[in-house]
């Protein structure tokens, strides 16, 4: 590691280094986007692929509950839908007692991001809260059954690492078969530690590790997404001359001082990372509820949040020993014909803040993405079906079948949904797959679900199977209809009765 930035010799070169790559990237971006609009989608290459939107957003929150409208936030008017959206927050209000009831509900947050994104049939595929810290990712429901192999874990870096102040969360999965992590991180404060954030950076990617021989580390995986608020300043520079390049929208002058795109000049580690041009306006410090910068102690404004990736390098066997030997690290790079069969592209499309929203003093910023890639599986490990009529008055059976072979065990169960259900956790009820298997034959495997457990109202429903080795739903039934309980009508139960019994179910199945 590098001692603390200066103003030394050793960047002398900086200013143009950093302007020419930036510029470069802004001129190729600008054609991409050309091109699509020439074309109607992105350009097909030497190869078959098919294109994944990926909606990124990052943003410190302050402690602040969210905002009554994020549709902004999630570019509901655009003319595209995302395929994932990754959604990465820092200093989530995390007080005693809230966090206390945050253990058996929804954050505010999560809570509301579900709100918005499932009636638009997008599903919460994980989640990790580290005190402030919270990262979600959330799947287009046709995808679900294709994201598998999901793990999540966490590092704290505050106070003498015990403290979850500071620190990174990550989630890792396979989309189609290919191995993505999202670390979502909260760096070390203030202008002088620079360095200590790169150290803090390199710990988390060293010693985070997922139960995976092949994928063990975050740099193991094909691509890794590194974002949040990484507390970088823009450094030398005086305030006046900051805010008034600010003014003027001449953001490239203060590049070549951004500590970030400083320390890429000597830091390994992160020049193997990408990060679109800063065409926007720093997102740190304003004055909550406004669009002034802070007014009171005038710090400079920053840009301290950030999206960045890292394509996992591809190269021959021979060239993997001979970069790094037979060692740990060797992983680090991908084997040349393995690349080659299952390529994998990405584009940044946009990468902004929204200053629209003013909770907090960071501004969030969104990176839009298209990741183009070969699928390695396209079958869904098991398909899975509603058998006759379904309703409260009599016990029902559903019909499962293996599509592939996987690691089956007897924690697998299968569960009840509405249509637009919000997480893997947002069942009505759910069956043990083994235990309550009632026959099997060549082609299917028939499970027992009991009356007591399907919603008297009845409505729109499906099914999913959620394998624990997977730690996903790895197959979903078409949609079904669940009748109105006859017995109910007959009975003549209040429609708020019927209500609270479907609540009642839910609300125990979810604690346990």
């Amino acid at each position: 590691m590098g001692g603390p930035i200066d103003a030394s010799s050793k960047y002398s070169n900086v200013e143009a280094n950093s302007m020419a790559h930036y510029e470069n990237k802004r001129h190729m971006i600008e054609s991409d986007m050309s091109s699509m609009e020439q074309n109607g989608g992105l350009q097909r290459g030497d190869y078959e692929g098919d294109n994944f939107r990926l909606h990124m957003v990052t943003w410190n929150v302050a402690t602040a509950d969210p905002p009554d409208d994020i549709s902004s936030l999630l570019h509901f008017d655009s003319s595209e839908d995302a395929d994932l959206y990754v959604i990465g927050l820092q200093e989530v209000y995390s007080g005693p007692l809230r966090f206390m009831s945050e253990v058996v509900f929804d954050d505010p947050w999560s809570y509301v991001l579900m709100t918005a994104l499932a009636p638009r049939q997008y599903v919460k595929v994980s989640s990790i809260r580290m005190q402030g810290l919270l990262l979600l990712i959330f799947s287009k429901l046709e995808h679900l059954p294709f994201i598998r192999d999901i793990q999540a874990t966490y590092t704290r870096t505050g106070i003498f690492g015990y403290w979850g102040n500071k620190g990174g969360v990550s989630i890792r999965l396979s989309l189609y078969g290919h191995m993505l992590c999202f670390l979502n991180c909260h760096l070390a404060a203030h202008m002088k530690h620079a360095a200590e954030r790169v150290v803090e950076f390199e710990y988390i990617t060293d010693t985070q590790t997922f139960n995976s021989e092949k994928d063990e580390r975050i740099l193991d995986h094909r691509l890794v997404f590194w974002f949040g608020d990484l507390n970088f300043r823009i450094q030398d520079h005086g305030l006046h001359f900051v805010r008034t390049c600010i003014s003027n929208q001449n953001y490239s002058l203060l590049w070549s001082k951004d500590q970030l795109i400083m320390l890429k000049q000597k830091e390994k580690l992160l020049q193997e990372f990408e990060e679109g041009p800063l065409d926007f306006q720093p997102t740190y410090k304003f004055d909550v509820n406004t669009d002034t910068y802070d007014s009171s102690k005038k710090r400079k404004p920053a840009w301290t949040d950030r999206i960045l990736w890292r394509l996992r390098p591809k190269a021959s066997h021979t060239d993997k020993q001979d970069r790094y030997g037979d060692g740990p690290d060797a992983k680090d790079v991908m084997p040349l014909e393995e690349a080659e069969e299952y390529l994998l592209e990405i584009r940044q499309d946009l990468y902004t803040s929204n200053m629209e929203y003013s909770i907090s003093d960071h501004k969030p910023v969104t990176g839009i993405f298209t990741l183009k890639l070969k699928k390695i599986y396209t079958t869904p490990l098991v398909h899975l079906q509603a058998e006759g009529e379904w309703s409260a008055d009599i016990d029902a059976t559903l019909l499962y079948s293996p599509l592939q072979p996987f690691p089956s065990n007897t924690w697998d169960w299968i569960g009840l949904y509405k249509v637009g259900f919000t997480s893997v956790s947002d069942y009505i009820t759910y069956t043990w797959v083994k235990d309550d298997e009632v026959s099997i034959d060549e082609d299917a495997i028939k499970v027992y679900v009991s009356k007591e457990e399907i919603p008297v109202r009845g409505g729109e429903c499906m099914l999913g199977y959620y394998c624990n080795t997977l730690q996903c739903i790895i197959g979903v039934s078409e949609p079904f209809r669940v009748h109105e309980s006859k017995v109910v009508i007959e009975e003549g139960l209040m429609h708020e009765k019927i209500n609270s019994l479907d609540q009642i179910v839910a609300t125990e199945n979810i604690r346990n």
